[in-house]
């Protein structure tokens, strides 16, 4: 064989090999990753709850168009949630257009995710002091029911806020509450409060409030991180109630659980707070609902921050479970 001949086979033959080679080591490791989405699948089936994602730990990236609301379902599977929390002023003006929420069970269905809750913000305090602007909230939640039912929802959140003093705030948010769980519940819709600021992040007051309410389909949405009660000048905190007592009085209501998450350490643990010390106190209770990925940080992306927070809530369940 002539040199140039022998070079050019030596050449070919070697180019051969390398993309076999190359296409071994993809099956290979198309393999290992089947194998270890198995294995996460499995650890996630013997938690005690199962993992939902709040829209507004994306809000940034929906806010700048960057996201749409349609695209919430395939980005909550992407990102390892079977569970979607939708947040209403993404979808504002759409409460009652049945053809757009139909895509949004459409897209649910397609990705293999479950709708569960409505979190509803801009339509009224429903313990204001004005009892017409608070009978105008409770009317403004009446479509947001019948959205959260078209979209096989278990639940609306709401706030209790607009309040001036602690005991007047509690009759009107029981009265709020009692008129808007016996429209709800027509609809087999849970009303939920968050402790989301002013009196309902007092854990005790928000649970003497249930307490009278005495509607079976109302409820709390106990959040680990929404305990400012006041908040001063920069946004700063001047009176903070102790989340876990917190947590702890508002677990007895509970229809639904949020894991506020905002900067983390080198091992991956939620600084401000002890997710093992929560999650045990979430397990005592009982709860065996979803578990919903709140993260509003910004130490680091959007995506990366609740992928964090899943991996803390995967981690503790197993040592829970």
């Amino acid at each position: 064989m002539k040199r140039r001949q022998f070079v050019n086979a030596t050449a070919k033959s070697s180019l051969a090999l390398t993309f076999l080679g190359t296409l071994a080591c993809k099956e290979q490791a198309k393999k290992e990753n089947t194998e270890v989405t198995a294995i996460d699948v499995e650890e996630e089936a013997s938690l005690f709850f199962k993992i939902s994602l709040a829209q507004w730990s994306l809000h940034k990236a929906l806010q700048s168009g960057e996201m749409d609301n349609l695209d919430f379902a395939a980005k909550a599977k992407s990102l390892g949630c079977e569970g979607l929390e939708y947040v209403n002023q993404f979808f504002g003006d759409k409460a009652k257009d049945t053809s757009y929420l139909s895509e949004m069970n459409d897209r649910a269905q397609s990705e293999g995710v479950q709708n569960v809750l409505i979190m509803i913000d801009r339509e009224g305090q429903l313990a204001d002091a004005d009892v017409k602007k608070r009978m105008e909230a409770i009317e403004n939640h009446y479509k947001w029911v019948e959205a959260a039912k078209f979209l096989g929802c278990h639940a609306i959140r709401v706030n209790l806020g607009g309040g001036e003093n602690m005991e007047d705030a509690a009759k009107a948010g029981i009265d709020s509450l009692t008129k808007l769980s016996e429209f709800a519940s027509q609809e087999n819709i849970n009303v939920i409060v968050e402790n989301h600021g002013g009196f309902s992040s007092n854990g005790s007051w928000l649970a003497g409030v249930m307490e009278k309410v005495e509607m079976e389909n109302c409820g709390t949405l106990p959040d680990f991180g929404n305990f400012c009660i006041e908040r001063g000048e920069n946004h700063s905190c001047l009176e903070e109630y102790d989340r876990y007592k917190g947590v702890k009085e508002m677990l007895p209501y509970a229809k639904a659980i949020s894991a506020k998450s905002h900067d983390f350490d080198a091992q991956g643990n939620e600084t401000h707070t002890d997710y093992l010390k929560m999650m045990q106190m979430v397990k005592d209770s009982g709860y065996k609902g979803f578990v919903g990925i709140e993260y509003e940080g910004s130490e680091v992306s959007e995506e990366k921050g609740i992928a964090l927070t899943r991996d803390l809530l995967l981690k503790v369940g197993k040592q829970l479970s």
